[in-house]
């Protein structure tokens, strides 16, 4: 039912990139899309059962707003984002590209959520959309999981997190048909909300974020998304900001691909940490980089 065009990404062993770190790792690319980044499965999935005379309204800091948008846009829904006033502009632009109405709103993705929730509250033509809250998106997401057992025996698979869609949607297919394989969950030092949630078995907050992973920082979990992390999520690490510009570069160097820090998180991980088995995969979740970071990850090696 998905859309193909988001459909069986690449996926491969990179010689280089497994001699760098030191293990074999299976690289699952979710880039090579309209929307930069693996949003569009669970959004397409999720509209797909919209009622298309209401307009869909969400907050995100860029990729999930472009994953609506795209989707909205081929079924004639009109889609409104509350993003933060610092939004990535790459982001912003490309939202706007694809037919969205932005409202920038907030200091950080969370505040822009509570604006977003309040306008529908007072709008009744409109739903709220939440990344993390509906299975629809979930499910949509965890394709992914599907086709990366297709590899054969994995130990693990490193999955990024933010609202934890794509995690438990992989967690729920991989759990079922390869239980030994451990999932893992991986998310900024700046931005621990997730990981912290997880290991306390309930919702945390943190007062603030501060992390260049805009993709994955979290402040507010959804609540729903940390119960159902419970029982299909074997760890969570966290990871430095320097680990995820060595993670970008490492992944322009051997892959030839140019990762927004939530997408490198992943590969940022498995170099960092000391995690179990010898065959990993992993999700390069987005590129959509912010200019800011360009000259930092491209930058001539001192």
């Amino acid at each position: 039912m998905i859309d193909p065009v988001f459909l069986n990404s690449p996926q491969y062993f990179d010689e280089e990139l497994c001699a760098a770190l030191g293990r074999r790792v299976l690289v699952k690319v979710e880039t090579a899309n309209p929307i930069r980044s693996f949003k569009g499965r669970g959004a397409d999935f999720f509209v797909r059962g919209f009622e298309t005379n209401r307009k869909a309204v969400c907050a995100s800091a860029g990729n999930f707003g472009q994953a609506i948008a795209y989707a909205g846009r081929s079924r004639g829904i009109p889609v409104e984002v509350f993003a933060a006033t610092d939004v990535n502009p790459v982001k912003l632009a490309r939202m706007k590209a694809l037919g969205a109405e932005v409202t920038l709103v907030g200091s950080d993705f969370d505040a822009a959520k509570e604006h977003a929730r309040s306008y529908v509250a007072q709008n009744t033509d409109c739903v709220f959309v939440e990344d993390g809250e509906d299975p629809a998106i979930s499910e949509g997401a965890g394709t992914i999981g599907i086709e990366l057992l297709r590899e054969g025996n994995l130990d693990a698979i490193v999955v990024p997190v933010g609202d934890a869609a794509l995690i438990t949607g992989i967690a729920c297919w991989v759990k079922n048909r390869s239980p030994r394989t451990r999932i893992i969950g991986v998310c900024p030092k700046g931005a621990p909300a997730m990981a912290e949630s997880w290991r306390a078995g309930r919702m945390i907050t943190t007062e603030n974020v501060d992390t260049i992973a805009d993709g994955i920082y979290v402040r507010v979990p959804v609540p729903t998304a940390v119960e159902r992390m419970k029982g299909l999520v074997d760890d969570m690490v966290l990871v430095s900001e320097e680990s995820l510009l060595d993670a970008m570069r490492l992944a322009a160097t051997t892959l030839g691909l140019l990762l927004e820090p939530s997408g490198a998180a992943g590969l940022a991980a498995i170099r960092e940490h000391e995690l179990p088995g010898d065959r990993i995969a992993t999700i390069l979740t987005g590129s959509n980089v912010h200019p800011a970071l360009i000259g930092k990850v491209l930058a001539p090696a001192s």
